[in-house]
């Protein structure tokens, strides 16, 4: 083979810097190696790849395509390179993350960026699940690992779930629903009467149930958190919201927190994996996110880039 990735490093390094003095300088060899280096290829290949026929040496059309598709194996090249040193470290293909409902991802982003700076190739998938769903996400392989998973651990001998903090609940309503002006503290029952927003719960199972589902004999399913936020302003149903969520509509007059007696006032959160599997991109995920204020975190960064 005629060509080499030396030479068609000469050839990238002349086009960028102008001269062959100049990328002589840049590859720290002298200007008489590369003129002979290209005139070689020339004679080799039998195509002018330079016009000299100015004061100044100039890319011939032949040599600027050389120049150009040289650009890409060499970009490729770089990449065989990385990918062999990440196969070599194990770090795997592709990783993926699911995020709970309930969490920001808007504050996933700096952890993200940094990942990448690593430039390791591991692809990232992010999906979102809500309620049951998240750690059925885990259970069914549709993620490695899991942020924000809520409720009962599943019966997994190799889960590992690590407390990431707990988040209030407040029940809420439009100042225009009846339940407004009714008597505190709500019962449960009081409750069942009215219609109750709910985020769907994105199981595959079909017996998973949402705790407000539990109490409601009429409920709207919405398919996120903002979108329940918005039906409970607008009084088609009531609902419990994550307090960081209902605090500034409360402030605002959009909506009024009720006492109900019987309901749980918050939620714990677990970051989850499974024990025997992964590789070096899982770990620092974990190394990461494993914080028992991680909750409050996440939501602290969110509010602070709004």
């Amino acid at each position: 083979m005629k060509l080499s990735f030396e030479v068609l490093e000469t050839l990238d390094a002349i086009d960028r810097a102008g001269t062959f003095a100049g990328a002589a300088e840049w590859l720290h060899r002298v200007p008489s190696a590369l003129s002979y280096q290209v005139q070689k290829l020339e004679t080799d290949l039998g195509v002018a790849l330079f016009d000299r026929s100015g004061r100044r040496a100039r890319f011939t059309h032949a040599g600027r395509v050389l120049v150009e598709e040289g650009r890409r194996l060499l970009q490729r090249a770089e990449e065989l390179e990385r990918k062999a040193k990440r196969v070599h470290r194990g770090w795997e293909p592709e990783l993926r993350i699911c995020i709970d409902e309930i969490l920001p991802l808007d504050a996933m982003w700096a952890f993200i960026r940094e990942f990448y700076e690593m430039n390791m190739d591991t692809r990232l998938h992010l999906s979102r699940e809500a309620l049951a769903g998240t750690w059925d996400a885990l259970v069914n392989r549709r993620a490695d690992i899991v942020v924000g998973a809520a409720g009962d651990l599943p019966p997994m001998h190799n889960l590992v779930a690590r407390p990431i903090g707990s988040m209030k609940h407040v029940f809420a309503v439009s100042p225009g629903h009846p339940l407004a002006q009714h008597q505190e503290p709500l019962t449960l029952e009081t409750i069942s009467r009215y219609r109750c927003a709910i985020v769907g719960d994105t199981s595959k199972e079909p017996d998973s149930r949402s705790g407000a589902n539990a109490i409601a004999r009429h409920s709207i399913t919405l398919p996120t958190l903002d979108s329940q936020l918005s039906a409970q302003i607008e009084g088609l149903a009531v609902g419990v919201l994550p307090e960081c969520v209902a605090a500034a509509p409360i402030e605002q007059g959009r909506l009024i927190e009720k006492t109900v007696s019987g309901l749980p006032p918050a939620t714990h959160y677990y970051l989850a994996w499974r024990e025997d599997e992964g590789g070096p991109a899982m770990r620092w995920w974990i190394e990461r996110l494993d914080r028992p204020d991680l909750m409050s975190h996440l939501i602290a960064r969110d509010q602070v880039l709004a």
